[in-house]
């Protein structure tokens, strides 16, 4: 079939993309920035057509669904579009319905929220099921699975699970604890939506999805804690706390924003069990449970198999206009006894469990009060240690341009009085002979909103020379130290004496 993917660089559509191609389909991915999309190890796949352009344009999802049989809806604005999130999904769901019915489309499929029905359902339930509507409104055949918890490498219910377990043995929470839910494994997620394709029983249906346990959240916390091999965890649930003060607390203590953070924790009430799992029986296939799906997620984790991160998706920003009004720059440069594939992979290293070289101890003390300011922190990391790509989130950095062996550029997500960038430029030394030494230059700018940016500025400056100085000179020293372990492992060995035994 040909395919079209919304979302394709989202968590569940960057993973469902491939298992696409690999069962033989084509793909047309649609995504905001056609750069988000090129960074995919699956872009330059054959089969694949990406196609840059906004679901809220008809003009671009007239294009987009040409030709296409069957199209995965896989669209949620609930963090950019803030309060008004569920209107702004409505809308878009019945553009692209109309779209759909306007190309022929035979169906749509469609991955929404698991929940009872009934006048108590969150808004952000009651909104998915408003997008299920919407979607339903033409002619246009639609496939609507529903699903609680997804437990996966890097999704934010994993993360959020994770985060809360690790950092607090003693956990004063919400009267939630105490509500069912069935989780799912996210490669049982994919293997449904990959699988739709091909069963005509599940045209026009919609199906609850879930795995193989009910348990509350206060259960699945344990089992989280079993796993990570920490002790059991002390969960005391009182009834005073509301959705407004949790999501506070579950924003300070874990990587989620608080705009995602109010939402989930207010659909945390809602009882999410399936009723029937008549999915199963089609797909003649049994999902994984809790603790199976948790250690799925932890070993990747641990392997550094994290194929897509919550953090990663979202608008990318534009590019800040430097030009006119006051900018500010700090521009510090070394020159570094590595070539320039040794810099650039101590370059992207940066963040993470890795830190940044030097006065980590203030850049922590930096993402504690981001986070109490309501910015994302440190805490989002980076979804592998050792490679980024466009898009990607470092922290409370987003990866707005990376060449590589010749740099990288990181736009401040924190929050600030004002725009901030931090560039690293890798320029080869011709005059060293070959290919072992290199000019790294590190520039900060930023352009300050009004006199409260300006104050901020002059504020943070001294520290500079201990952060960005640091900084620098440690990313030399971990090129130099790559250099020579390179060196050390291109040397040819000593062949063996014949009395060595």
């Amino acid at each position: 079939m040909k395919l079209l993917v919304t979302g394709a660089t989202g968590y569940i559509g960057g993973r469902l993309v491939p298992r696409l191609l690999d069962a033989g389909h084509e793909v047309r991915c649609l995504s905001r920035s056609a750069r988000k999309l090129q960074a995919r190890p699956w872009a330059e796949r054959d089969g694949v057509e990406l196609f840059e352009g906004d679901v809220a344009d008809p003009t671009t999802l007239d294009d987009a669904l040409e030709d296409c049989n069957a199209a995965y809806y896989l669209v949620h604005s609930m963090e950019a579009a803030g309060k008004s999130y569920a209107e702004v999904d409505r809308k878009l769901a019945l553009g692209f319905a109309a779209a759909s019915e306007r190309a022929g489309v035979e169906r749509i499929i469609y991955l929404g929220g698991l929940g009872e029905t009934g006048a108590d359902l969150s808004e952000h339930l009651s909104s998915r099921r408003d997008v299920e509507d919407a979607l339903s409104s033409t002619r246009v055949a639609l496939t609507t699975l529903r699903a609680a918890m997804i437990i996966g490498s890097g999704s934010a219910s994993f993360e959020t699970l994770r985060y809360l377990v690790e950092r607090l043995p003693i956990m004063v929470t919400p009267k939630w604890v105490k509500t069912e839910c069935q989780p799912i494994a996210v490669r049982d997620v994919l293997s449904v939506l990959e699988a739709v394709l091909t069963l005509p029983e599940t045209v026009g249906g919609t199906f609850d999805i879930g795995g193989a346990d009910i348990m509350t959240y206060r259960e699945i916390m344990q089992t989280m804690a079993r796993v990570l091999g920490l002790r059991k965890r002390l969960i005391i649930p009182v009834p005073v706390l509301t959705p407004r003060l949790s999501s506070a607390w579950i924003h300070l203590v874990t990587p989620i924003s608080h705009q995602l953070a109010r939402p989930l924790a207010e659909g945390l009430r809602n009882r999410v069990v399936c009723r029937d799992d008549k999915i199963q029986q089609l797909m003649g296939q049994r999902f994984l449970g809790v603790e199976a799906s948790i250690r799925a997620a932890v070993d990747s984790r641990r392997e550094n198999r994290v194929a897509t991160a919550w953090s990663d998706t979202g608008v990318m920003p534009g590019d800040p206009d430097w030009a006119g009004g006051t900018t500010y720059v700090d521009e510090r440069s070394v020159e570094v006894d590595a070539s320039p594939a040794r810099v650039f992979e101590a370059v992207v290293a940066i963040g993470g469990d890795t830190g940044y070289f030097a006065a980590n101890w203030l850049w922590r003390l930096r993402g504690a009060l981001d986070r109490l300011a309501g910015g994302p922190g440190l805490r989002r990391g980076r979804r592998d240690p050792a490679r980024v790509a466009y898009g990607d989130t470092v922290d409370f950095w987003r990866v707005t341009d990376v060449v590589v062996d010749q740099g990288l550029e990181l736009r401040a997500e924190m929050k600030l009085p004002g725009e901030a960038t931090l560039s690293f430029d890798i320029e080869p030394d011709d005059t060293a002979g070959g290919d072992e030494r290199c000019r790294l230059t590190q520039t900060a700018r930023f352009k300050p909103r009004g006199l409260a940016g300006i104050l901020y500025w002059y504020s943070v400056a001294p520290l500079h020379s201990f952060v960005f100085a640091g900084m620098l000179r440690g990313i030399a020293t971990d090129a130099r130290s790559r250099q020579v372990r390179a060196r050390a492992n291109d040397a040819p060995r000593p062949a063996a004496s014949a009395a060595s035994g």
